[in-house]
């Protein structure tokens, strides 16, 4: 750690995310503002980072460290065992927590609003075993592809079940960067829609041609599972873990094993929160999100 420096990052991959080791997130006061400056600084190289060995934080300090980070926006059921009315307790036991979450498909979490979740904070209080969460960071992922597939889903719309439309790939509001922004679960996306075909891509608008749901989801999915052993990571939690996840930045997707049942894999306990986000998302060409009329 070099002078002035509240903690040092160790890369997990040398492009994607980072740990942070000797650094106590515990305490009553709120962070220091250079701490949660450094934070979000780091947050914008690395898009993952994990603060290890931090104990059981109670859910008062998790939402109090996730104010300093954005705004709190819950939407989502409020479990009889969550500490704070803005932690989602996720587990592998029903009487413990939400069961089955993030198992659809590979996503981003807040497609249903204008503006998805800018970070989200997940802090285990207890792991099972095989309880990974697999990460694509999306700007790689996005390069990977060979430039007919990146002209084709330059052209996409995600629509969602609330008639919302989503570029498909568009410019991450705090990166600058190529971003890409998907739910492969059933239930989420409604159609993929399609840019007309004017030459200027700044000109083009919907043209009205709809996709099914599963040929964009399908396609993305088997692209997805090829990359993460490339460019991704399969993380393997511990006990006391906290993660700050740049939500725009990456997708992910929970594990078959994150459902092992508690008697042979053991109790997994996670505590979440989201951030809202602050920009509605667009295209390069400025386009951004908009309710489409599915009528």
């Amino acid at each position: 750690m070099g002078p002035g420096e509240p903690y040092t990052c160790t890369p997990i991959l040398p492009h994607f995310a980072a740990e942070v080791h000797g650094f106590s997130l515990a305490g009553k006061d709120p962070l220091p503002a250079d701490v949660v400056a450094r934070i979000k600084d780091d947050m914008k190289k690395y898009r993952v980072l994990v603060f290890k060995d931090q104990g059981r934080l109670s859910g008062e300090r998790q939402v109090q460290i996730s104010q300093q980070l954005g705004t709190i926006e819950s939407t989502f059921y409020k479990h009889p065992k969550s500490p704070h009315p803005d932690i989602f307790r996720v587990s592998n036991d029903e009487t413990e927590g939400c069961v089955g979450v993030g198992r659809t498909g590979w996503h981003i979490d807040g497609t249903f609003q204008t503006r998805p979740f800018k970070y989200q904070t997940m802090h285990f209080h207890s792991v099972c075993e095989g309880g990974e969460t697999w990460f694509v960071p999306l700007k790689e992922f996005y390069e990977m592809q060979d430039e007919e597939t990146r002209d084709r889903w330059d052209r996409y719309w995600m629509v969602t079940r609330e008639g919302l439309a989503h570029p498909l790939v568009y410019r991450h509001p705090v990166r600058e960067d190529t971003s890409m922004m998907f739910h492969c679960g059933p239930p989420f996306c409604a159609a993929w829609a399609v840019d007309d075909d004017a030459e200027r891509s700044s000109e083009r608008k919907v043209s009205g041609r709809m996709i099914a749901p599963h040929v964009v989801q399908d396609e993305l999915t088997r692209r997805l599972d090829e990359a993460v052993d490339r460019i991704g990571i399969k993380m393997s939690w511990e006990e006391g873990d906290f993660a700050i996840n740049d939500n725009l930045g990456n997708c992910h997707y929970a594990s078959k094993g994150t459902q092992n049942p508690k008697k042979k894999a053991g109790l997994r306990i996670l505590h979440r929160t989201t951030i809202a986000g602050e920009d509605v998302p667009a295209k390069f060409d400025g386009r951004s999100s908009k309710y489409l009329d599915l009528r």
